[in-house]
């Protein structure tokens, strides 16, 4: 069964952690110098993001998340998704999206509990596929967090972690508002949308 035979949106989603020290990228510096971004030290400070790209032809695509802040102190409480918070996240985007989901994610232990399972197996408007084993190349949310780094937070001097905070939302909303760059992330999977169904291209 497809996703267009279900009317269904195609679902992505995929989890990334990010801390205050920024990801190195290429910039401007004066000749013979450098540049240096000074950070303020090592810190278990760090957000972790769930995020769904959501795709269905004929309609814009959609960037949805949750973000996650760990614990200032290590080994205080968990600083990982739970399967319920996997959960709420996809009742969140069925409600937005209006329409049924297949979902399609990796084979994350918290992805095959027996909790997110059950859940599927008891609403219909859910399907659940699981990517191959080490296949990010082949999941768009990959892009994201790709987008992230090399954009808004690259070279970043993060003053604490809610300045960190700001600039993930910042960033995250002016994906959510420009959907060529989610069609972006999954035109460099190399998988092709089209109304009947998710496939690769010729050659991949």
């Amino acid at each position: 069964m497809t996703a267009a035979a279900l009317g269904a949106f195609v679902v992505f989603e995929d989890e990334a952690g990010f801390g205050m020290t920024p990801p190195r990228a290429r910039t401007w510096g004066r000749r013979g110098q450098t540049p240096v971004v000074r950070v303020r030290g090592r810190s278990w400070r760090r957000y972790s993001i769930a995020a769904l790209c959501c795709y269905r032809p004929g309609e814009p695509s959609r960037l949805i998340y949750r973000p996650r802040r760990h614990p200032k102190h290590r080994g205080t409480g968990r600083n990982s998704f739970a399967w319920t918070d996997y959960r709420d996240l996809i009742v969140r985007a069925h409600i937005q999206l209006k329409a049924p989901i297949v979902l399609i994610w990796d084979n994350l232990n918290t992805h095959r509990t027996a909790g997110i399972r059950q859940y599927a197996a008891d609403h219909d408007w859910l399907t659940i596929v699981y990517l191959p084993t080490y296949a990010p190349d082949l999941n768009p949310a990959e892009g994201v967090w790709s987008l992230l780094r090399r954009g808004w937070l690259a070279n970043v001097a993060f003053s604490d972690d809610d300045h960190l905070e700001r600039i993930l939302r910042r960033g995250l909303r002016h994906i959510q508002g420009h959907p060529e760059l989610i069609d972006g992330c999954l035109t460099g999977t190399g998988l092709q949308l089209t109304s009947q169904v998710t496939t690769p291209r010729k050659g991949q």
